[in-house]
């Protein structure tokens, strides 16, 4: 196996394994709310689940994300569209690492210098993710076999925003926080998983 297709299959693996992740964890901790609790507390520092979550649903699966991205150039050949898809994917892995890293504190409500870069990064994880799904629809709505995703794309970008929005909008009626970043990252995580299994499709 190239490492071109070996990236590929990196893109493949990172978005079931995030899903995975949460979904184990979750269980774990029976007591966790994926309503109204965040994503990050299931890896908070002195959690059950800090461990597996922070470790291999965090940095692993960002790892990954970065190694799909260095695979793109290569699997594209569009020159500088290839490479703009390719770093914001890339920020979007390094973002899921450094959120790894830097845990946050217990409720992800303190204001120690960890918490303050765990919400850094996976800001910068999330923002990349979506530009990352809106450029590529953008970029590649004349291309032969991209093309077709392109409204996907942007459309998840623009949702999964959306979804963040909510999130963060302190009068929102619906006081549910950890359902709009659940449904973010879902539906970013599932437009990831269609990219790539297109190129894999596409590279055989």
């Amino acid at each position: 196996m190239n490492l071109r297709r070996f990236g590929i299959y990196c893109g493949i693996a990172a978005p079931l394994i995030w899903l995975s992740l949460i979904s184990l964890a979750g269980a774990m901790r029976p007591e966790f709310s994926h309503s109204y609790q965040y994503i990050s507390e299931l890896g908070e520092r002195g959690s059950s689940t800090e461990i597996p979550m922070r470790y291999i649903g965090f940095e692993f699966a960002g790892v990954l994300y970065v190694c799909f991205a260095t695979a793109l150039p290569a699997s594209l050949r569009e020159g500088w569209r290839s490479a703009l898809v390719a770093v914001f994917i890339g920020l979007d892995g390094l973002g899921r690492v450094g959120a790894g890293v830097f845990a946050c504190d217990p409720g992800c409500d303190g204001l120690s210098s960890s918490q303050e870069l765990h919400r850094l990064f996976a800001t910068t994880g999330f923002s990349s993710a979506i530009l990352a799904a809106i450029a590529c629809g953008i970029v590649f709505r004349g291309h032969a076999w991209l093309g077709i995703l392109s409204v996907y794309s942007i459309g998840s970008g623009i949702l999964a925003a959306i979804f963040l929005l909510l999130m963060t909008w302190d009068t929102n009626p619906i006081q549910t926080p950890g359902l709009f970043e659940h449904l973010a990252t879902g539906v970013l995580s599932l437009w990831l998983l269609v990219f790539a299994a297109r190129l894999s499709r596409a590279s055989t």
